[in-house]
């Protein structure tokens, strides 16, 4: 699965876009199907570096690459994958959807 199409590479924020922006939009949706790791694209160099909210140990926001996320395979040889379901939402919204489901509610 290809992780980003053209048109999202476009449509994503360049880095440093939304540093004054109160609640930036996620755009798109990278998840591990064997682990619940899970990375939220908000901002895009263009070529290889994100901003984003990663959802792994711990939940915080910082950087990682489009080659890491393509290199990353988890123990069955399964690499990530593309929500083709998401829809881009404000970071809080994202924020509440993972606490719900840490608390069990979602």
């Amino acid at each position: 699965m290809q992780l980003l199409t053209k048109e999202l590479k476009e449509n994503i924020p360049p880095i440093g876009a939304c540093e004054d922006v109160d609640d930036p939009v996620v755009h798109v949706k990278i998840f591990d199907p064997c682990s619940s790791w899970t990375w939220y694209i908000i901002e895009f160099d263009g070529e290889d570096t994100f901003f984003g909210l990663v959802d792994g140990h711990y939940c915080e926001l910082g950087y990682f690459s489009l080659k890491e996320l393509k290199r990353t395979e988890n123990k069955l040889g399964i690499g990530l994958e593309r929500d083709l379901h998401f829809e881009p939402k404000p970071l809080s919204k994202v924020k509440q959807e993972l606490r719900g489901q840490a608390v069990g509610l979602n």
